[in-house]
């Protein structure tokens, strides 16, 4: 938690001004006991007259006042600051997560990630509130209370001060305990996430194996176990009340007794003993919100360090010293390339090796889990070789900065995915400045001028969340679009076809190839009618490449390649 404090710097004033608003709530409300005091042993027992009460009621009503607008003052200064502490570190968890590489992310999984930065951050605000307002407030009267009774008995001070270390042992006894039963908590509540997120993200797919009731029990049987560790856990935070209840209660029984000798023996007065009674019911009242603020804090602490866990990740993503081309080389070149993902038992790519030449058609297949979209993910600097290097003008992919070398790609991934707003907006993530013009004749090269005309706003037509009001090809076209809108030096289609008809694919393909620009284009593809006509195909077989040439090369030395297409087009033929 310490090393999220600097989210707070920038609301140093109201993280000062809360606390001390609250101290001075506090310091007035210790005077109220001796006001009180004072108006039973001087008004009524000391016979001072109904003046003298009503002025001493007057002064309680003035502390009243004063404390009212002390705690308002401070919640202000409390929420103001803890709502800019959310807002900080959520900024800067979201700018963590854009920086994390795809080895990274694959790792932690969306409903991690999204549980940071929802629930874990929301709850880590809810402890910062509580503890600008209530964190020097409770130790203040509690031990202010002390202070008042010693000044008041010695021997009823005693009281005070054994019930305190007692409750103090008590509450930092059960936080200590409650601290990591939290944490298990929290990581059970990421299961539970995923399994929603997994739940609403495939729900077709559920209904169309008929999977629902599996789905209900894997879900209940989560939250179950969510449930069990939240119950255990508040079952031990839930003793915290009847503790303090309890041992307050006792000191209150020994102080009445103690008290009532001392009044018998003149030593105190009845107005002393009252004071003495409502500064240990404050003690009660400030140790049952300290328990409170305890248990969120603990929480808060628990989200805290699953919060700056993402926060201290390293990017694994290798940055080397820019280097200058190098003259005659080869555009893009992949060296002896090794990929391993974490935790994978075997590469992903073994020792793939070719060259590109500047406006070459590549064509990239093979099985599925053959590597295809590994290679093409290592143009970009997705991932890190394990071994080996990428080239592009010479030059290794670590040594161009990520935003250079991105600048030239244009990249349609495996899943079209659209964004929620318009269409014009979403083809502008391929260039901000892009204006009509430009993103039609994208459309156009797209093969997506029909999916326009087909919509009553044309570009200002909303896109729902995924796109989901359109189907999966006009989804595939528009993504395209958006990677040719910035007229990239290398055109990455992966599998971005395969909801397109032959006729569409075909004139996707011939609409690429004909743009002025000449970009140089890797398309992965199923189908050998894809990338037939390509000036180099790379055949993948479990992370090797098996084959390299045109196509009637490949279908004279590369079995596997003959296979597939001979087993496409006889499907075809049938």
């Amino acid at each position: 938690m310490k090393k999220l404090l600097k989210y707070l710097k920038n609301y140093k004033l109201q993280s000062v001004l809360a606390p001390l608003f609250k101290l001075l709530e506090a310091g007035f409300e210790l005077f109220v006991p001796l006001v009180v005091a004072a108006i039973i042993d001087n008004g009524i027992n000391g016979g001072q007259g109904a003046g003298y009460i009503v002025k001493a009621c007057l002064v309680l009503v003035a502390l009243g006042v004063v404390g009212l607008i002390s705690a308002v003052a401070a919640q202000y200064f409390a929420a103001r600051a803890a709502v800019g502490f959310s807002k900080e570190l959520r900024h800067d968890l979201f700018k963590k997560m854009q920086t994390l590489s795809y080895s990274e992310m694959d790792g932690l999984g969306a409903s991690k990630m999204i549980t940071r930065m929802t629930g874990d951050v929301n709850q880590i605000q809810s402890g910062v509130n509580l503890v600008l307002r209530l964190f020097m407030r409770s130790p203040f009267i509690v031990f202010g209370a002390m202070i008042m009774a010693f000044t008041i008995d010695v021997t009823a001070g005693g009281v005070f001060g054994i019930s305190i270390m007692v409750l103090c042992v008590v509450v930092f006894g059960i936080m200590l305990a409650s601290i990591p039963l939290y944490k298990k908590a929290q990581a059970k509540l990421d299961g539970v996430t995923s399994s929603t997120r997994e739940t609403l993200a495939g729900a077709r797919v559920l209904r169309a194996f008929c999977k629902e009731e599996d789905e209900i029990n894997e879900y209940n049987k989560r939250n179950q176990g969510l449930t069990k560790a939240q119950i255990f856990v508040g079952r031990v935070s839930a003793l915290m009340n009847p503790l303090t209840y309890a041992i307050v209660n006792c000191a209150i029984i020994a102080l009445l007794y103690v008290g009532a000798i001392k009044v018998d023996g003149g030593s105190l007065s009845q107005g002393q003993v009252v004071s003495l009674y409502n500064y240990m019911s404050q003690i009660l009242i400030e140790l049952i919100k300290l328990a409170n603020l305890i248990i969120t804090v603990t929480k808060s602490f628990a989200c805290a360090g699953r919060v700056n866990e993402i926060l201290e990740m390293q990017p694994t993503l290798m940055h080397t010293k820019p280097q200058s081309a190098a003259e005659n080389a080869p555009f893009i070149e992949f060296k002896n390339v090794c990929v391993n993902y974490k935790n994978a038992s075997v590469n992903a790519l073994d020792n793939v090796s070719f060259t590109v030449g500047k406006g070459q058609t590549v064509g990239i297949i093979g099985g599925t889990g053959a590597g295809k979209t590994t290679l093409v993910n290592m143009l970009p600097h997705f991932y890190d070789c394990k071994s080996g290097e990428v080239l592009i003008d010479g030059r290794n992919v670590n040594s161009i900065g990520d935003e250079e070398l991105r600048a030239q790609c244009g990249i349609v991934p495996q899943r079209a995915v659209l964004f929620k707003g318009t269409v014009r907006e979403n083809i502008k993530w391929g260039k901000n400045d892009a204006d009509d013009g430009e993103i039609l004749a994208a459309i156009a090269a797209a093969q997506a001028t029909d999916v326009i005309k087909s919509k009553t706003s044309g570009l200002d037509e909303q896109v729902e969340e995924g796109g989901k009001n359109f189907s999966g090809g006009q989804r595939q076209r528009l993504t395209v679009a958006r990677a040719l809108v910035k007229r990239p030096q290398i055109l990455i289609l992966d599998d971005s076809a395969s909801a397109l008809d032959y006729a569409t694919d075909a004139a996707l393909r011939r609409s690429i190839k004909e743009l002025d620009y000449n970009p140089t284009v890797f398309i992965v593809s199923q189908r050998t009618s894809s990338i037939r006509n390509a000036d180099k195909i790379i055949v993948l077989d479990g992370g090797k490449m098996v084959g390299l040439g045109t196509h009637s090369q490949l279908m004279e030395s590369c079995e596997i390649y003959k296979e597939i297409h001979n087993s496409q087009y006889k499907r075809e033929e049938a």
